[in-house]
């Protein structure tokens, strides 16, 4: 068995991130800069926003914050657009969900050009039909994974468990082009017979959010899983009370797979590793029309 280290895998990626930070501020004379906007004190949000500006200040991006205890539509709507129009901004961040707000009328108020998330429709649309976009970080961190342990997705049935337009519907829109080749199956909570579909399945991207849905019963022997779940169970042996575990019974699958992605470990590093990735990008594509892994050879 093979353990997918996303850790590992975004320590690369992030170095990656602060060679092409560094090239960019001997442009420009200024950082990369992430606007970070907060509402409310969900801790999971929190928590998620405090992991994102910690890497923003590893890396050499720069976040200016934004912190709400609620806000209305009005106020949401000019701030948001004061970020649009601020040439110093590269990037904007508005944590999801917002208690009040519908998720894709947040994403509708951002920039495509300053969608770092990858969240608004003009950049799903674009990722759909195959053109350059900016690509929601989770779906782009698992791609990551894949290349860099050479997993390929060639031919391949991959069954992705989740229709979320954070994960899973992105995941199928990235596998099914022409440059990954998979042949792909989304299952759901309508699904009504998973197992069928899972054990033809060579890749399992599981985002499904629920504990030990996955045993080695469902799975066929040899298959890759990445499994995206996060999900809190109580633990008293834990400082905080509690311990993170995924969707898949890891302890059941791990003498019948050939990879697996821990859980934690595996797919939350990715994901702000390509947020960072997104933002300084967007630096990039806004200030001088290209990509810095085009121009630039990482050492």
């Amino acid at each position: 068995m093979i353990i997918l280290n996303g850790k590992e895998v975004s320590e690369i990626e992030n170095n990656k991130t602060a060679f092409f930070c560094d090239k960019f501020f001997n442009l420009k004379k200024r950082l990369p800069t992430l606007a970070v906007v907060l509402i409310g004190s969900d801790p999971a949000s929190v928590t998620y926003v405090k992991g994102k500006k910690k890497a923003c200040n590893a890396i050499g991006i720069k976040h200016v914050d934004f912190d709400f205890e609620t806000i209305n539509e009005r106020n949401l709507r000019e701030l948001v657009d004061k970020l649009n129009k601020n040439d110093e901004i590269d990037g904007i961040l508005i944590q999801l969900p917002v208690s009040g707000f519908n998720d894709d009328f947040i994403t509708s108020l951002i920039n495509p050009e300053k969608d770092v998330d990858g969240f608004n429709a003009y950049n799903i649309g674009k990722m759909f039909i195959g053109n350059t976009a900016f690509l929601p970080c989770t779906p782009k961190g698992i791609l990551h994974i894949l290349d860099y342990y050479k997993i390929s997705t060639e031919h391949k049935n991959v069954c992705i468990i989740g229709r979320s337009n954070i994960v899973g519907k992105p995941m199928a829109g990235l596998l099914m082009q022409k440059d990954r080749n998979a042949t792909v199956t989304i299952c759901h909570s309508g699904t009504p017979n998973l197992k069928e579909h899972l054990l033809i399945s060579d890749i399992i991207i599981s985002a499904a959010g629920s504990v030990n849905l996955i045993d080695a019963s469902m799975i066929k022997k040899g298959c890759t899983i990445i499994d995206v779940g996060m999900n809190r169970i109580p633990d008293s042996s834990k400082k905080n009370g509690y311990r993170l575990v995924g969707d898949v019974n890891f302890e059941s699958v791990k003498d019948k797979v050939y990879a697996i992605t821990p859980v934690p470990g595996g797919v939350g590093p990715m994901t702000i590793s390509m947020l960072m990735r997104n933002t300084v990008n967007a630096a990039f594509l806004r200030n001088y029309q290209f990509l810095p892994e085009h121009k630039y050879k990482w050492k």
